[in-house]
């Protein structure tokens, strides 16, 4: 298709040999586009095809300016409860979006790109409610949104909690007196058992990741867990896609030794508007001697952000008790419900299916209160 003449064109990829072909050229948008997250590379999501998207029907929507890729929508179809098209990355992944060029050259630039973006998704819905989940505060598709010109709803989607961009001696100088201290001689029993950081080669990340998540499954065994992190195709997707990101310098893996044994590992990505831990592994070894494994890894992190000079410190999705120890600020990513007239029951259906289920939570919630349930 080539919309309104001029060098733009629009391909929508729908295979998936071809999806692997646009390693390179996905590569420079995604070095161009301000609010992308490693979450939108296509070493993540390419490698997340492979692994999750067995049966479904890909549906990457690439936009040229002179050849020259500018914007991307990564999409896929679901056909039940109805017709709808949703980002790839799934529940694994924290933050959705799509790439638009914010660098304005070509002639187009990015207002031409994200234009002939929205117009071809305009066309999708005639036929597919467009769901866009974990979408953060300020992204592309947040701006695709606001030009939307049928039926829409934004929602609130999960709580990330984040830190500002500063060593980890003022994260901790933030705490009241008496919390400061604690984490002061947390980080001195850290000192003092000798633990040492390793950033891990290039050469040597496919046998780490396996390695981190073999300590991820030992740390939980006999607790509650996320089964996905069990299940051998996270461990695949993670091995291949992180080979990649580290190469790229989208994401760093650290092994945490004592006497050259590896106790703990952690994967942390890496970008210029945020640096997150993604997921660590650690042996129940580390805890028997007292070490407190969130002040490691977050210092560790605090390190990772100020050689990145990243924007924020990311904990990532979840309201977990033991962030709020930090005093980080929240962030709440955003949902966009995108139909045009014919397809406004379906977005009505999506909006209906939150609904309930935040009330079904609430009387979940209220369950517990009145039943004295705590866990």
């Amino acid at each position: 298709m080539r919309p309104g003449g001029g060098d733009l064109s629009v391909e929508v990829c729908t295979d998936s040999v071809r999806f692997g072909e646009l390693g390179q050229e996905w590569e420079a948008l995604y070095r161009s586009s301000r609010t992308a997250t490693p979450f939108q590379s296509h070493a993540w999501l390419h490698s997340w095809w492979l692994s999750y998207g067995s049966g479904r029907g890909l549906c990457v929507v690439l936009v040229r300016d002179g050849g020259r890729l500018v914007a991307v929508a990564p999409l896929m179809r679901r056909w039940r409860p109805l017709p709808v098209l949703v980002p790839l990355g799934g529940s694994i992944s924290d933050f959705c979006d799509v790439l638009v060029d914010d660098g304005g050259g070509g002639g187009g630039g990015e207002g031409a790109g994200a234009r002939v973006l929205g117009d071809v998704l305009w066309r999708l819905a005639r036929t597919h409610v467009i769901d866009f989940r974990e979408a953060r505060p300020g992204s592309a598709v947040e701006r695709l949104y606001e030009r939307w010109p049928g039926p829409r709803r934004r929602l609130d989607d999960s709580l990330c909690l984040e830190l500002p961009p500063v060593p980890m001696d003022d994260i901790v100088g933030r705490l009241p007196g008496s919390r400061g201290q604690r984490a002061r001689a947390k980080i001195r029993k850290l000192d003092a058992l000798g633990i040492e950081r390793r950033i891990v080669p290039q050469n040597e990340v496919d046998g780490s990741v396996r390695r981190l998540v073999e300590l991820h499954q030992l740390q939980w065994e006999g607790r509650k867990v996320t089964t996905e992190h069990l299940r051998p195709r996270f461990s695949e997707h993670l091995t291949r896609s992180v080979s990649r990101m580290a190469r790229s310098g989208d994401a760093v893996v650290t092994e945490f030794r004592i006497d050259e044994t590896v106790l703990a590992a952690d994967l942390t990505f890496l970008s210029p508007r945020l640096v997150g831990g993604y997921l660590y592994g650690a042996h129940p070894d580390l805890r028997e001697r007292k070490a407190d494994i969130t002040t490691m890894l977050l210092r560790s992190c605090s390190e990772h952000v100020q050689e990145r000079a990243s924007g924020s410190l990311s904990l990532l999705r979840g309201d977990e008790p033991h962030k709020h120890h930090w005093r980080p600020h929240s962030v709440v990513n955003q949902r966009f419900v995108l139909a045009r007239p014919g397809t406004s029951a379906g977005l009505a259906l999506a909006v209906g299916d939150v609904t309930a289920r935040r009330l079904g939570k609430r009387a979940l919630r209220a369950w517990k209160a009145r039943s004295g349930d705590t866990s």
